[in-house]
């Protein structure tokens, strides 16, 4: 396995395996590798075959954080994430110290789906999200490449990004892998200790009671999540929304093809979720 910290390094290994014809499959992440991200790297590896390449890049993009105690408290852990990949048969490493010269002053936004949720409670985020994907994308030259559904939105952000601006890349979406009690694992989760990992248990709750819900109307359904979220004494809810899984549009009723989103703080730590309904 290669690790490779030069952005013009990964890019000339990349324009080597697109003229061997090489099938490259991505997979981004910030780093902190954890079950969930292990599952899209075996996802990538059935994409690219015996004769294909996975590349995994870890890099803690600052651009998308909007706060600078989030950023500086994500955990680093890039030996042990080395160690993992290299047993998940990854063929390269991309660990980049920076993806931004010295002045860089460039950055892509996206005008419909970026704007709720997320992109309210978070102001630049996706901007940030989608300029680091983008020079992940010029630099190892993917052919395809895997995101994880937890982050339902950046994935429909993304998809829109390789759509619009004709990223010649295929994204394929892995499900959500949850702990023992239905909490979807987060690199952050580390971060929850004693009673604050306990009560941020009731994010999964509230997911299977919207599930239970049936056809109704959302306005109830979130004024029952809220309760029941907040009646834990640490957890602060930021938002609860059901939306049309495509436009990301609020919808009143929901129904199939909608989709839950919601965002809390559980104590210091900040947790996303969704579920189809």
């Amino acid at each position: 396995m290669k690790t490779l910290t030069s952005p013009q390094v990964m890019q000339r290994q990349s324009r080597r395996w697109l003229r061997e014809g090489r099938r490259v499959v991505l997979v981004p992440t910030m780093g902190a590798l954890h079950e969930g991200h292990l599952s899209l790297i075996r996802r990538a590896r059935k994409r690219a075959g015996e004769e294909g390449l996975v590349v995994v890049s870890i890099y803690v993009n600052p651009t998308q954080f909007n706060d600078p105690k989030d950023l500086k408290a994500y955990p680093r852990t890039l030996k042990a994430d080395q160690q993992l990949c290299r047993a998940e048969g990854v063929d390269a490493v991309f660990a980049p110290e920076t993806l931004y010269p010295e002045g860089a002053s460039v950055e892509i936004s996206e005008n419909e789906l970026a704007l709720s949720l997320e992109g309210e409670h978070r102001p630049g985020h996706f901007a940030g999200v989608m300029t680091v994907v983008a020079k992940l994308f010029h630099l190892v030259q993917p052919t395809e490449a895997v995101f994880g559904e937890k982050d339902f939105q950046q994935a429909a952000v993304i998809r829109r990004m390789i759509r619009d601006l004709d990223f010649p890349v295929r994204l394929i979406l892995g499900p959500t892998v949850r702990e023992s009690d239905g909490l979807a694992m987060s690199s952050r989760n580390v971060r929850l200790k004693g009673r604050l990992r306990e009560q941020a248990a009731v994010l999964p709750a509230a997911l299977r009671l919207a599930k239970e819900f049936g056809d109704g109307p959302v306005a109830n359904l979130k004024r029952r999540l809220k309760r029941l979220m907040e009646a834990q004494p640490d957890v602060s809810v930021d938002y609860i929304e059901v939306v049309d899984a495509e436009s990301f549009r609020p919808v009143r009723k929901a129904m199939r093809g909608t989709r839950l989103l919601l965002a809390a703080q559980v104590g210091p730590v900040r947790l996303i979720d969704n579920t189809g309904l």
